[in-house]
Protein backbone atom coordinates (compact mmCIF):
# COMPACT_ATOMS: atom_id res chain seq x y z
CA UNK A 1 0.00 0.00 0.00
CA UNK A 2 1.37 3.40 -1.00
CA UNK A 3 1.26 6.14 1.65
CA UNK A 4 0.41 9.79 1.03
CA UNK A 5 3.21 12.14 2.11
CA UNK A 6 2.10 15.16 4.16
CA UNK A 7 4.32 18.02 5.34
CA UNK A 8 3.29 19.63 8.63
CA UNK A 9 4.45 22.23 11.14
CA UNK A 10 4.64 21.59 14.87
CA UNK A 11 2.11 23.45 17.00
CA UNK A 12 2.98 24.59 20.52
CA UNK A 13 -0.21 26.45 21.47
CA UNK A 14 -3.42 24.42 21.81
CA UNK A 15 -7.00 25.33 22.62
CA UNK A 16 -9.90 27.07 20.90
CA UNK A 17 -8.31 30.50 20.67
CA UNK A 18 -5.17 29.11 19.08
CA UNK A 19 -7.19 27.00 16.64
CA UNK A 20 -9.17 30.02 15.45
CA UNK A 21 -5.95 31.93 14.84
CA UNK A 22 -4.56 29.01 12.83
CA UNK A 23 -7.68 28.88 10.65
CA UNK A 24 -7.45 32.61 9.98
CA UNK A 25 -3.99 31.93 8.55
CA UNK A 26 -5.55 29.44 6.14
CA UNK A 27 -4.18 26.36 7.94
CA UNK A 28 -5.81 23.38 9.67
CA UNK A 29 -5.15 22.43 13.32
CA UNK A 30 -4.46 18.69 13.70
CA UNK A 31 -3.43 16.11 16.26
CA UNK A 32 -1.94 12.60 16.13
CA UNK A 33 -3.07 10.15 18.84
CA UNK A 34 -1.54 6.82 19.74
CA UNK A 35 1.81 5.36 20.69
CA UNK A 36 1.68 6.87 24.16
CA UNK A 37 1.80 10.50 23.05
CA UNK A 38 -0.25 13.19 21.37
CA UNK A 39 1.37 15.40 18.75
CA UNK A 40 -0.14 18.74 17.72
CA UNK A 41 0.59 20.35 14.37
CA UNK A 42 -0.86 22.29 11.45
CA UNK A 43 -1.20 21.55 7.73
CA UNK A 44 -2.38 23.47 4.71
CA UNK A 45 -5.61 22.32 3.00
CA UNK A 46 -3.61 21.50 -0.13
CA UNK A 47 -1.42 19.02 1.79
CA UNK A 48 -4.38 16.86 2.87
CA UNK A 49 -6.77 17.16 -0.09
CA UNK A 50 -5.62 13.79 -1.47
CA UNK A 51 -6.47 12.19 1.89
CA UNK A 52 -9.76 13.93 2.68
CA UNK A 53 -11.52 14.36 -0.66
CA UNK A 54 -11.54 10.74 -1.73
CA UNK A 55 -13.62 7.63 -1.02
CA UNK A 56 -10.41 5.56 -0.99
CA UNK A 57 -8.66 4.28 2.10
CA UNK A 58 -5.36 6.08 2.61
CA UNK A 59 -2.37 5.67 4.90
CA UNK A 60 -0.63 8.97 5.59
CA UNK A 61 3.01 9.62 6.42
CA UNK A 62 3.02 12.91 8.32
CA UNK A 63 6.33 14.74 8.53
CA UNK A 64 6.22 17.14 11.49
CA UNK A 65 9.46 19.10 11.26
CA UNK A 66 11.41 15.97 10.31
CA UNK A 67 9.62 13.54 12.67
CA UNK A 68 7.62 11.13 10.46
CA UNK A 69 4.58 9.18 11.72
CA UNK A 70 2.53 6.69 9.71
CA UNK A 71 -1.17 7.38 10.38
CA UNK A 72 -4.76 7.12 9.23
CA UNK A 73 -7.56 9.67 9.58
CA UNK A 74 -9.47 8.99 12.80
CA UNK A 75 -11.92 11.91 12.81
CA UNK A 76 -12.68 14.96 10.70
CA UNK A 77 -14.56 18.12 11.63
CA UNK A 78 -15.97 20.34 8.88
CA UNK A 79 -17.95 23.57 8.95
CA UNK A 80 -21.66 22.70 8.42
CA UNK A 81 -22.20 25.51 5.92
CA UNK A 82 -18.90 26.19 4.14
CA UNK A 83 -17.43 22.65 4.33
CA UNK A 84 -14.18 24.22 5.55
CA UNK A 85 -11.99 21.65 7.34
CA UNK A 86 -11.89 22.75 10.98
CA UNK A 87 -9.82 19.99 12.57
CA UNK A 88 -8.33 16.58 11.75
CA UNK A 89 -7.56 13.79 14.20
CA UNK A 90 -5.05 11.19 13.03
CA UNK A 91 -4.33 7.79 14.58
CA UNK A 92 -0.70 6.68 14.69
CA UNK A 93 -0.15 3.17 13.34
CA UNK A 94 1.79 0.88 15.66
CA UNK A 95 3.26 -2.26 14.06
CA UNK A 96 2.17 -4.69 16.81
CA UNK A 97 -1.23 -3.10 17.54
CA UNK A 98 -4.38 -4.04 15.60
CA UNK A 99 -6.77 -1.31 14.52
CA UNK A 100 -10.34 -1.21 13.25
CA UNK A 101 -10.90 0.48 9.90
CA UNK A 102 -13.50 0.72 7.15
CA UNK A 103 -12.13 -0.50 3.81
CA UNK A 104 -13.90 0.38 0.54
CA UNK A 105 -15.55 -2.30 -1.60
CA UNK A 106 -15.03 -2.66 -5.35
CA UNK A 107 -16.60 -5.08 -7.82
CA UNK A 108 -14.93 -7.24 -10.42
CA UNK A 109 -16.30 -9.30 -13.26
CA UNK A 110 -19.41 -8.91 -15.39
CA UNK A 111 -22.84 -9.82 -14.06
CA UNK A 112 -25.09 -11.73 -16.48
CA UNK A 113 -28.04 -10.19 -14.68
CA UNK A 114 -26.80 -6.67 -15.46
CA UNK A 115 -26.09 -7.68 -19.06
CA UNK A 116 -29.67 -8.96 -19.20
CA UNK A 117 -31.11 -5.59 -18.24
CA UNK A 118 -30.86 -5.60 -14.44
CA UNK A 119 -29.33 -2.86 -12.32
CA UNK A 120 -26.57 -3.39 -9.76
CA UNK A 121 -27.60 -1.80 -6.45
CA UNK A 122 -24.75 -1.37 -3.96
CA UNK A 123 -25.97 -1.40 -0.35
CA UNK A 124 -22.57 -1.28 1.40
CA UNK A 125 -19.71 1.04 0.47
CA UNK A 126 -17.22 -0.17 3.07
CA UNK A 127 -16.56 -3.20 5.27
CA UNK A 128 -15.28 -2.88 8.83
CA UNK A 129 -12.22 -5.00 9.55
CA UNK A 130 -9.63 -5.46 12.28
CA UNK A 131 -5.99 -5.94 11.35
CA UNK A 132 -2.36 -5.10 11.97
CA UNK A 133 -1.19 -2.09 9.93
CA UNK A 134 1.02 -4.32 7.76
CA UNK A 135 -2.05 -6.28 6.61
CA UNK A 136 -4.15 -3.29 5.53
CA UNK A 137 -5.08 -2.96 1.88
CA UNK A 138 -6.48 -0.15 -0.28
CA UNK A 139 -9.66 -1.93 -1.34
CA UNK A 140 -11.56 -5.20 -0.94
CA UNK A 141 -13.02 -6.92 -4.01
CA UNK A 142 -16.16 -8.94 -4.49
CA UNK A 143 -16.94 -10.83 -7.69
CA UNK A 144 -20.26 -10.27 -9.44
CA UNK A 145 -19.38 -12.75 -12.19
CA UNK A 146 -22.25 -15.12 -11.40
CA UNK A 147 -24.95 -12.64 -10.35
CA UNK A 148 -28.22 -13.20 -12.20
CA UNK A 149 -31.38 -11.11 -12.00
CA UNK A 150 -32.48 -10.91 -8.37
CA UNK A 151 -29.22 -12.35 -6.97
CA UNK A 152 -27.31 -10.87 -4.02
CA UNK A 153 -23.69 -10.85 -2.87
CA UNK A 154 -23.01 -10.62 0.85
CA UNK A 155 -20.16 -9.78 3.20
CA UNK A 156 -19.17 -13.46 3.27
CA UNK A 157 -18.52 -13.27 -0.49
CA UNK A 158 -15.93 -10.48 -0.23
CA UNK A 159 -12.39 -11.61 -1.05
CA UNK A 160 -10.23 -11.03 2.02
CA UNK A 161 -6.49 -10.63 2.03
CA UNK A 162 -4.48 -12.42 4.70
CA UNK A 163 -4.65 -11.01 8.21
CA UNK A 164 -8.02 -9.26 7.95
CA UNK A 165 -10.81 -10.02 10.44
CA UNK A 166 -14.27 -8.97 9.29
CA UNK A 167 -16.38 -7.24 11.95
CA UNK A 168 -19.61 -6.85 9.94
CA UNK A 169 -22.29 -9.53 9.83
CA UNK A 170 -21.35 -12.08 7.18
CA UNK A 171 -24.93 -12.37 5.90
CA UNK A 172 -25.28 -8.62 5.35
CA UNK A 173 -25.99 -7.77 1.68
CA UNK A 174 -23.28 -5.87 -0.20
CA UNK A 175 -25.05 -5.58 -3.57
CA UNK A 176 -27.89 -7.07 -5.58
CA UNK A 177 -29.06 -7.12 -9.19
CA UNK A 178 -32.47 -5.45 -9.18
CA UNK A 179 -35.07 -6.55 -11.70
CA UNK A 180 -36.40 -3.54 -13.68
CA UNK A 181 -40.14 -3.07 -14.06
CA UNK A 182 -39.98 -3.84 -17.77
CA UNK A 183 -38.69 -7.32 -16.98
CA UNK A 184 -40.99 -7.91 -14.02
CA UNK A 185 -43.94 -8.07 -16.36
CA UNK A 186 -42.54 -11.31 -17.76
CA UNK A 187 -41.33 -12.69 -14.39
CA UNK A 188 -43.51 -15.34 -12.68
CA UNK A 189 -45.67 -13.80 -9.96
CA UNK A 190 -44.01 -13.55 -6.56
CA UNK A 191 -40.53 -14.51 -7.76
CA UNK A 192 -38.87 -11.15 -7.18
CA UNK A 193 -41.20 -9.37 -4.76
CA UNK A 194 -38.29 -8.33 -2.55
CA UNK A 195 -36.84 -6.14 -5.32
CA UNK A 196 -39.55 -3.46 -5.10
CA UNK A 197 -38.00 -1.39 -2.33
CA UNK A 198 -34.65 -1.21 -4.15
CA UNK A 199 -36.00 -0.47 -7.62
CA UNK A 200 -35.82 3.31 -7.48
CA UNK A 201 -32.88 4.07 -5.25
CA UNK A 202 -29.47 3.09 -4.11
CA UNK A 203 -28.78 2.29 -0.48
CA UNK A 204 -25.63 3.30 1.30
CA UNK A 205 -24.24 2.32 4.65
CA UNK A 206 -22.20 4.32 7.13
CA UNK A 207 -20.48 7.66 6.93
CA UNK A 208 -16.98 8.65 5.81
CA UNK A 209 -15.31 5.19 5.55
CA UNK A 210 -12.11 6.85 6.46
CA UNK A 211 -12.81 6.59 10.13
CA UNK A 212 -10.97 4.17 12.36
CA UNK A 213 -10.95 2.91 15.89
CA UNK A 214 -8.00 1.79 17.93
Amino acid sequence: MNAVQVKAEKRTDVGGKSSKAIRREGKIPCVIYGGGKNEYFTVTPNEVKEVIYTPDFKVVEIDVDGDVSKCIVKDLQMHPVTDEILHIDFLRLIDNAKIKVNLPIAFKGVSPGVKGGGRLIQTMRTIKVKAYPRDLTDVLYVSIEGLKLGDTVRVKDVELTEGLEVLDQLAQPVAKVAVPRALKSVTPAGEDDDEDEDEDGEGEEGGTGDSAES
